[in-house]
């Protein structure tokens, strides 16, 4: 696998100190995210219940191979484990990301960058791969026909679709919607052309933190989906770097019942709560086409507004320094609260 080089303008937005400049007004969050609900009853962790499931196997394993225990295992088999979890890394190209000079925002402890060469991975068969929960997770999300009868779903009101799709998705660290297709094509079309950007969290008495954010397109199994990533452990780890949150948008039902499901799922321990979620969603929707066109017509103010925010997803996406500034995205975001 090649190095990916790291542009410096990314590595300066990602290093700089977190407060801000006493400039920027008190933030008021008056605005309400619609058609999205976050469920945080308890529950085992995923990686825990995968490990429990996995636990006989293993210790059968350990015992043929002459090994005291499953950690003893795991050290017997660690460079095989680290071929795989390079295998199924997945890669995204690092656009030129420009920044202005002394943007300030958060960074947490980093990790070293990978430098040892990729080994060559070993040919094993299935006794021998890995249980899920030592792989790299994967970006991908299930089809909706794993998760719903769809033919069923299709004779559905949206009210009532609504009301099933929340309780299909009634676990931990979730989170759902169901949105319109016209709105959903006003984003798809501006992600399709801005595939990548970079999105705030604000933390009271803080600053803010920033967010890469990642647009794939996934045509056979009709899906689309988002990952949102710290950009200080993105700048640090890159492919290996581990989205915090991963949502998909299913497309099955857009043509005949004219809506779009969207998936969430939130990776526990990863330092972002389900309220920093919510406000990267709407973000996320400011920026990318539910505040289109349309909705402005009429108040000249709204519709400049409109359009500053389309130069900035240009101008990221290009490598236009002069054009992008994330302070005029930490301003956008602001005025939404």
């Amino acid at each position: 696998m090649a190095a990916v080089r790291v542009p410096a303008t990314l590595r300066h937005l990602a290093t700089c100190p977190l407060r801000f400049s006493a400039r920027l007004p008190t933030q008021k969050r008056c605005a309400q995210v619609h058609h999205v609900r976050f469920l945080a009853t308890e529950q085992p962790s995923q990686s825990q219940a995968v490990f429990e499931k996995y636990r006989r196997k293993l210790e059968l394993k350990a015992k043929k191979e002459g090994l005291g225990s499953i950690d003893d295992l795991k050290s017997a088999y660690a460079k095989r484990i680290e071929a795989q979890r390079r295998k199924d890394a997945v890669e995204y190209p690092i656009p030129e990301i420009p920044q202005a000079a002394g943007t300030p925002v958060s960074q947490p402890n980093r990790g070293p960058l990978p430098s040892q060469p990729e080994p060559e991975p070993e040919p094993e068969d299935d006794e021998d791969r890995p249980p899920p929960y030592m792989r790299h997770p994967s970006a991908t999300m299930p089809r909706l026909e794993n998760l719903v009868d769809v033919e069923k779903f299709k004779k559905l009101g949206e009210k009532e679709m609504d009301i099933l799709w929340r309780l299909r998705n009634d676990s931990p660290h979730k989170v759902c919607a169901v949105i319109p297709a016209a709105s959903y094509r006003l984003m798809e079309m501006n992600a399709q052309m801005n595939r990548h950007f970079v999105l705030p969290v604000f933390h009271k008495d803080q600053g803010a933190e920033a967010h890469f954010i990642q647009w794939t397109f996934d045509e056979v199994n009709k899906s689309t989906t988002v990952l949102f990533t710290q950009l200080a452990e993105y700048k640090a780890r890159l492919e290996y770097a581990i989205p915090h949150t991963t949502i998909t948008h299913h497309l099955d039902l857009i043509d005949e019942n004219g809506v779009v499901l969207m998936q969430g799922q939130m990776t526990p321990d990863r330092g972002v709560s389900p309220e920093d979620v919510k406000w990267l969603i709407l973000y996320l929707q400011k920026f990318y086409g539910l505040w289109d066109w349309a909705t402005v017509e009429g108040d000249e103010i709204q519709k400049q507004r409109a359009a500053d925010r389309k130069r900035l997803l240009e101008s990221f996406n290009i490598g236009d320094g002069e054009g992008f500034s994330f302070d005029k995205v930490l301003e956008e975001a602001q005025r939404l609260g």
